[in-house]
């Protein structure tokens, strides 16, 4: 069981210190990722579904990670997740391919659809044909990152003509995993990624998610159903030993736990006591 660290670029971890503290105790305590999330805006005031106050302190993904890359060496960097119906493909293409160089190839891209209409209306984006435009941009980044002549001419970008260096370290392109919690999401997973990522899952949940994910993995003719698929989860809080093996025989290969409040100290407590309790014993 790998074990991730969520929440680097929120609340105690909007402070730049913080999230370096955080990020290099966790890497010498053995955890293999580091995760962050984004909302470009957050409704004001707070409406359902909106997860946090709209004056929670939320650094940019990329600019975060680009930091703890600095001061990290071997630690996954991952974004989960991304909302890449909000962003400019192009632009993330060559955000993100400088934060693989940056970090000399340690770059998970965690994807996301979106579930909050007023910060796509804030953004100027439509929510409607969110998915489509998702699946849309994602091959026009990897038509910039992978192909000798870049083209692509999708529903929502189209382009030739062009390069954009360097690519990523990685070849073909970093690692890709989509989150979600609906059938669509599980079949934008499978095909078009290498993983899923499952936020804020018990057991429970993410026993049906994983059901979902073999269900979509049927339906696509995908050979061996789930075989070489990599599923992350997000507990809530109170993760032991126990219920990390109950994630493992699930078929879960990495857990991503996080402090859900609390100051820059409680931070670091989390990470030593996931690392004390958890690391090597699962």
């Amino acid at each position: 069981m790998k074990l991730g660290l969520f929440n680097l670029n929120m609340g105690a971890c909007a402070d730049p210190q913080t999230s370096v503290a955080v990020a290099r105790l966790a890497e010498s305590a053995g955890f293999e990722s580091l995760w962050v999330g984004e909302h470009v805006v957050l409704p004001e005031p707070q409406v359902p579904p909106s997860p946090l106050p709209p004056r929670s302190p939320i650094l940019d993904p990329i600019v975060c990670l680009t930091l703890l890359a600095t001061h990290t060496a071997r630690v996954k960097l991952g974004t989960g997740i991304i909302i890449l119906p909000q962003r400019n493909p192009l632009v993330l293409a060559k955000e993100l391919a400088s934060l693989d160089v940056v970090s000399n190839g340690r770059l998970i891209f965690g994807i996301g659809v979106g579930y909050l209409k007023p910060e796509f209306d804030a953004l100027g984006i439509p929510f409607s044909h969110k998915g489509a435009r998702t699946e849309d941009y994602l091959r026009a980044m990897l038509a910039i990152w992978t192909q000798d002549e870049p083209r692509h001419e999708g529903r929502f970008a189209s382009f030739s003509g062009v390069q954009a260096f360097p690519r990523p370290l990685q070849k073909p392109h970093p690692e890709i995993v989509f989150g979600g919690h609906t059938p669509d999401a599980f079949r934008r997973a499978i095909a078009h990624a290498s993983g899923w990522y499952g936020f804020f899952q018990d057991v429970d949940g993410a026993t049906r998610c994983i059901d979902g994910l073999r269900d979509a993995a049927r339906a696509a003719g995908r050979p061996g159903g789930l075989d070489g698929f990599e599923i992350s989860i997000t507990p809530p809080p109170g993760l032991d030993v126990d219920t990390a093996r109950r994630f493992a025989d699930l078929g879960v290969h990495r857990l991503i736990p996080f402090q859900l409040g609390g100051d820059a100290q409680a931070q670091l407590d989390f990470v030593k006591q996931i690392g004390d309790t958890l690391i090597g014993r699962v």
